[in-house]
């Protein structure tokens, strides 16, 4: 789904998590300028890490042109005449280098509920929300708030199976988990060491020989119980074949068998996920 595409199920994400007649769903509100020191990051961040680069380009730009967009706000609960930050941590932060002492804010009076899924949608509809505070974000909701996976991908405007995938991530040591938010790999390479029997090594060697996904779904797939890589033993198939099947796992991320029979044979795809496979009628069905 593009952005363009995504984003208007993302702007009725709220509604379409605590239902379209619900009182606690954002309503329009006047722009206010709030003094900095009366606000503090809200407690439903799902983003845990800010680029220092990025805020200082950020602040520059204020200076230059001030706060273009306003930030989303509700009081605070516990302290008042306060405010908590729902979206827009990065702009209030920038603002600070920036040397501001206002900064223009929309706010709402809404239930953790409604604050959180917010502060979510608004990291989603930015498109660098690194998977693992992705997943960490959709996980709380379904924790925090017994909501089901149908219900949290109507509010984001992802499907259950990315809801799913993204959640599963979290399952990963936490040093493959690093490697993930560094960038160091994709969601698509986390996915495939899932199903490894040591992640963590297995990583390493993903980042060491720049291994792609359909590469590094084949490395798991040829994994032995010990974890290490090993090619399939095939004696009775001449070198030819399983050249050409090695070269199918490399090329296909899947394990590969051809078996002749006579002028004839079978040739077998193996996959592991329901997304190896549907990788393979993606490309299968390629003009």
């Amino acid at each position: 789904m593009s952005a363009r595409d995504a984003g208007p199920r993302l702007g009725r994400g709220l509604a379409a998590l605590l239902g379209e007649d619900s009182s606690a769903a954002p309503r329009s509100a006047a722009i206010q300028h709030i003094a900095l020191d009366l606000l503090t990051p809200g407690p439903f961040q799902p983003r845990t890490q800010l680029d220092p680069s990025e805020l200082a380009a950020l602040a520059a730009s204020i200076r230059e042109q001030g706060v273009l967009q306003p930030i989303l706000a509700r009081p605070d609960p516990a302290n008042r005449g306060h405010f908590q930050i729902i979206a827009g941590e990065r702009r209030w932060r920038a603002s600070q280098q920036a040397g501001l002492h206002e900064i223009p804010a929309l706010v709402r009076d809404l239930e953790d509920t409604a604050a959180m899924a917010a502060a979510l949608v608004e990291n989603l509809q930015r498109e660098d929300l690194n998977p693992i505070d992705e997943g960490e974000g959709y996980r709380r909701l379904m924790e925090e708030f017994s909501l089901t996976q149908e219900r949290v991908a109507d509010s984001v405007g992802k499907s259950r199976s990315h809801i799913a995938n993204t959640v599963r991530l979290l399952k990963l040591p936490s040093a493959v988990q690093i490697e993930l938010r560094r960038g160091s790999i994709s969601a698509g390479h986390a996915r495939a060491l899932l199903t490894h029997p040591d992640p963590a090594k297995a990583a390493l060697a993903v980042i060491a020989q720049g291994l792609n996904v359909r590469q590094t779904e084949a490395l798991t797939a040829r994994q032995g119980e010990d974890g290490t890589p090993k090619r399939r033993e095939a004696p009775s198939k001449d070198a030819d074949t399983r050249m050409i099947e090695r070269e199918l796992e490399e090329r296909l991320g899947l394990a590969v068998s051809i078996n002749a029979r006579g002028r004839g044979g079978s040739l077998q795809l193996q996959y592991k996920s329901f997304e190896q496979l549907e990788g393979l009628i993606a490309l299968l069905m390629q003009r």
